[in-house]
């Protein structure tokens, strides 16, 4: 078996164990909020009613029979239905997914397409004060300002005048792909300014330290052009930081397009979600949670198997 396979292989165990420490704890924080589904449900009801509803819905089960019968049902890929509508959970967020996907798809694709190009191009500016500092300039502002702060502005643009976007009227791309457009760069770019902002200065202090490296200084005495130096060493070395921002803010996305969602009513994951914990859905929620973080301890797993292929001396240590 190959160093990097054990690699895999161990990182695949260790995202198991997490994924359990977090069902577990999803399934606590959830039932400890105040406030149960009958009381949500029936505000205005008797204590009788809302002991009926309880019992029908399984609600009044020992606390560690609920978590048994839950996790029985995981194992098996059932997520259980909805306590609102008695709809499959799975089957709701399989169908509000390509919307949430398309908009952080984008937003990591703005961010991949500004950050690096920006901030490898600011770190070989070197010494041009200039080019430096409107860098970190952009960077911190991209960092600092708070998304739901950007999709307000956005949003009182953008309804206020007659733009080419459109605002509160999702279109799926399978219907009109001009249209799903309109709907979509919008909230994107909301979530890609702090990608944006975040990759532009890991790429600019990644290239200059890389650029401070004995390696670099014996290329150029070999004679190697610029290009051939920021290509075959610079971007490759570079990669490494990048992709582990990439990482912390793929995590982001997740938590991120909950506000965008609902600020520009966008029929996905996150506005799902949210309307399941104020509702005290408990499936809705602990499905949204757990798969959460199922896709970022994935996304984490590729990323550290992304680093034994740039550099093997990593798989070689971790494995």
């Amino acid at each position: 078996m190959s160093i990097l396979v054990r690699y895999a292989l161990a990182r695949f165990a260790s995202a198991c164990l997490t994924l359990f420490c977090v069902a577990l704890l999803v399934f606590a924080a959830i039932h400890a909020m105040p406030g149960s589904f009958e009381d949500v449900m029936v505000p205005q009801g008797t204590q009788a009613m809302r002991d009926v509803l309880a019992e029908r819905l399984g609600l009044n089960k020992p606390i560690l029979e609920q978590l048994g019968r839950w996790l029985s049902q995981v194992i098996q890929g059932n997520l259980g239905d909805s306590l609102v509508t008695q709809e499959s959970v799975a089957a709701e967020y399989l169908r509000r997914l390509p919307a949430t996907a398309e908009i952080a798809g984008l937003a990591t694709v703005f961010a991949l397409v500004v950050g690096v190009p920006f901030g490898i191009f600011s770190g070989l500016a070197g010494s041009r004060r200039l080019v430096s500092q409107f860098s970190r300039l952009g960077g911190g502002l991209a960092m600092s300002v708070p998304d739901f702060v950007v999709g307000a502005v956005l949003l009182y643009l953008f309804t206020r005048y007659s733009l080419w976007f459109t605002v509160g009227n999702w279109v799926p791309i399978t219907e009109n792909l001009i249209g799903n457009l309109r709907s979509a760069l919008l909230p994107a770019f909301t979530l890609s300014l702090l990608g944006i902002g975040l990759i532009m200065a890991t790429a600019r202090h990644a290239t200059i330290g890389v650029l401070g490296q004995d390696f670099i200084t014996a290329a150029l005495a070999r004679g190697k052009s610029p290009a051939v130096i920021v290509r075959h060493h610079v971007l490759r070395n570079a990669g490494i930081p990048i992709i582990t921002i990439l990482a912390i803010y793929s995590g982001y996305l997740l938590g991120g397009t909950i506000i965008v969602e609902n600020l520009f009513s966008v029929p996905g994951v996150g506005r799902y979600l949210i309307t399941g914990v104020l509702n005290r859905d408990y499936p809705v929620v602990q499905a949204g949670v757990l798969l959460a973080a199922f896709f970022f301890i994935v996304l984490n797993m590729l990323a550290d198997i992304l680093y034994a292929l740039l550099d093997p001396r990593i798989g070689r240590r971790r494995g």
